[in-house]
C-alpha cells in the first residue's frame, strides 16, 4: 500500500504532466469532425483518466450544437473558433450543466466568435490561460497546506486504518472545496442569466 506522502508525489508528477493547448498548435485551416476529434485527442490526451477514454466524440460534439453551447460548423467544418470554444467546453462540462456552460458561453460567442470586434476569442484564450502558471503554483501549495491538515488525525489508530482516514480525510477536504467553488460558480453564472436576460429568451425561441 503506497504511503501519502508517495501519493502526494504522485499527484504533483501528474499536475506537472497536464498542459493546455496553444493557439499556435491549432491548425489554420477550418477541420472536419474526424480531424477535430483526433486533434484533441492527441493534445489533451495527458488529461484523460484512463487512456481508453475519448476526448471529445462525434455525438458530444453535435450534442453542444444541438444546446447551443457550440455555433454549427461552416460546411461540415470547424474554424479556429470552434476549437477554442469546444477545449472551454472540455474543461465545464463535468462541473457545470449544458444550460449553466450555454449562459455563460452566450455572450462571448455573440460578441466574439467569428466577429471583427477589436478583442478575438483567440485573445481572450490566450489571456486566460496565461493565468496557468501562476494557478499551478497556488494550487500545489494549497494541496501541500490540505494535505498537512489531516496528519494529526486518528492518531490512536494503527497504522494502517490511520493512513486511509487521513487519506480520507484529504479526499474530504479536496471535495469540500469543490463543491464550495461549484456553488460560487453557478451563483456567479445566475446573476449572469439575471443581468442578460435577451439572451435567455434568444435560446427559449
Amino acid at each position: 500500500m503506497k504511503s501519502n506522502h508517495e501519493r502526494l508525489r504522485e499527484i504533483f508528477a501528474r499536475l506537472d504532466s497536464l498542459d493546455y493547448v496553444k493557439p499556435d498548435q491549432i491548425p489554420n485551416i477550418n477541420l472536419y469532425m474526424d480531424q477535430v476529434t483526433t486533434f484533441m485527442d492527441e493534445h489533451l490526451e495527458n488529461s484523460k483518466r484512463y487512456s481508453k477514454d475519448k476526448v471529445l466524440t462525434k455525438t458530444m460534439i453535435n450534442n453542444y450544437a444541438k444546446n447551443d453551447l457550440l455555433p454549427p460548423p461552416i460546411r461540415k467544418k470547424y474554424t479556429r473558433e470552434h476549437m477554442l470554444l469546444l477545449i472551454f467546453i472540455y474543461y465545464f462540462k463535468n462541473m457545470l450543466s449544458f444550460n449553466d456552460i450555454g449562459s455563460l458561453f452566450s455572450p462571448i460567442t455573440e460578441q466574439h466568435f467569428m466577429d471583427s470586434s477589436e478583442l478575438s476569442l483567440q485573445d481572450i484564450y490566450e489571456q486566460i490561460f496565461s493565468l496557468e502558471k501562476d494557478q499551478m503554483k497556488r494550487l500545489k501549495e494549497d494541496l501541500i497546506r490540505k494535505y498537512r491538515n489531516v496528519q494529526d488525525m486518528f492518531p490512536n489508530q494503527d497504522e494502517e486504518d490511520r493512513e486511509y482516514l487521513q487519506l480520507f480525510a484529504f479526499i474530504c477536504e479536496l471535495g469540500f472545496d469543490v463543491y464550495l467553488k461549484k456553488q460560487t460558480m453557478e451563483l456567479l453564472i445566475d446573476q449572469i442569466r439575471e443581468e442578460h436576460p435577451a439572451e435567455g429568451k434568444k435560446k427559449k425561441s
